[in-house]
């Protein structure tokens, strides 16, 4: 009789793990906003002081990388992306890097201009806060916040991929990857991108 009493004790217990585990994930796993949709204004803060406006960029392909400054990861795609705008840049090709703060650190204009020097950053590199990025992402307060988190936005201002989030475009890392992905949206032009 004991012994029945600790296996169906040791079951129900089990049993409440899992569903406690499988209500844990699904709240974690909530889509990210669908695509593609307009791309919100955005405004970044250069190490020098000067905020850039997303729309100054207004007929371009942008690819925005949303990054954490200690972050080997994130630090590695700010390299692609220097290659990649060597490469396409004279065809319309945009690269912009965002640093947020991580938890327990810190985002600002000193450590983002030592960042874009000492790396040789060819493009333009800035700082936010975490709420400005939440709100550019139109990321939800369960949402998973993977970075770094790329955008690529086509030349009608549309987002046309996003990586982060639950069903977000991890290969957004893959410089492969990426140049398909952007060849393909600089031989579109305004007209073709928006009807998209």
């Amino acid at each position: 009789m004991y012994r029945r009493r600790t296996c169906t004790l040791s079951m129900r217990k089990l049993t409440s793990l899992v569903l406690v585990f499988l209500v844990m994930a699904a709240a974690t796993a909530v889509p990210s906003a669908p695509l593609p949709r307009k791309s919100p204004e955005f405004a970044m803060n250069e190490p020098s002081g000067k905020q850039i406006l997303l729309s100054s960029f207004k007929g371009k392909v942008v690819m925005i990388e949303f990054f954490f400054l200690r972050s080997q990861k994130c630090l590695n795609l700010t390299r692609t992306m220097n290659t990649l705008n060597a490469e396409l840049g004279a065809r319309g090709f945009q690269p912009i890097a965002v640093a947020f703060p991580a938890p327990q650190s810190d985002a600002n204009g000193t450590l983002v201009g030592y960042l874009a020097e000492s790396y040789k950053l060819n493009y333009p590199v800035g700082y936010t806060d975490k709420n400005s990025v939440d709100q550019n992402l139109n990321r939800g307060p369960r949402e998973v916040l993977r970075i770094p988190q790329v955008i690529i936005i086509d030349r009608a201002g549309m987002i046309r991929a996003q990586s982060g989030g639950y069903d977000g475009n991890l290969k957004l890392e893959d410089e492969a990857y990426l140049r398909t992905l952007l060849n393909g949206l600089l031989k579109e032009t305004v007209s073709a991108a928006t009807k998209k």
